[in-house]
């Protein structure tokens, strides 16, 4: 028992330090971030039968963003998720999407995506533009993206700013699936948690 005070002051310590997270942009330093796994997700959704949403995630992702809060709308990011991450909860199910007739894995292991263009649409929501490559195929895709403020991570020691994205795909367009019409649908739907890190400074 006594042995958990001290960490257990030091968690409360920290506790009361932590402020509201700032939602201006401008409050923000500008410079290079990085994704923090641990406090990022991406998750998949595609209708099934047409009677429910099947979900799934990829469990292993990396991101950079490049971000100036005087202007926002020269923000840029590079994302890379690991193809072979992708996790339903079924491991034969898996394993077949990272068969050659889906995901490929084996022969593409990266989903890419590269922002070109961000447009401000309102206090904190953005359209973020640019090319998505799956399975050797690049398309030109938008991610409605809502900004959730900016904090000083003390586990980290680093200022961390978080965000959340939305992405329509059509799977048709990469080649990916060869079930029966009707059996599930075309359009998949993503959705990205995620909070980045602040790179320190270059000495």
């Amino acid at each position: 028992m006594l042995r958990i005070l001290p960490r257990l002051s030091l968690i409360l310590l920290l506790c009361g330090c932590i402020s509201a997270p700032s939602t201006d942009p401008a409050r923000l330093p500008a410079g290079e971030w990085r994704l923090d796994p641990d406090h990022a997700s991406v998750t998949w959704q595609i209708r099934h039968l047409g009677l429910s949403w099947y979900t799934g995630r990829f469990d292993r992702l990396d991101a950079t963003l490049s971000f100036d809060p005087q202007a926002p709308e020269g923000a840029s990011l590079s994302a890379i998720v690991e193809t072979g991450s992708i996790s339903t909860a079924n491991a034969p199910f898996d394993a077949m999407l990272r068969g050659r007739a889906w995901f490929d894995a084996e022969d593409h292991p990266q989903i890419v995506f590269e922002s070109d263009s961000l447009e401000i649409i309102g206090e904190n929501t953005a359209r973020l533009t640019g090319r998505l490559t799956l399975k050797g195929r690049t398309r030109n895709q938008t991610m409605d993206v809502r900004f959730y403020g900016g904090n000083f991570n003390f586990l980290e020691g680093r200022d961390a700013i978080g965000f959340s994205g939305d992405m329509i795909v059509d799977r048709t367009e990469f080649g990916i699936g060869f079930l029966p019409p009707g059996l599930i649908g075309d359009e998949v739907r993503i959705h990205i948690e995620a909070e980045f890190l602040r790179e320190p400074d270059n000495p």
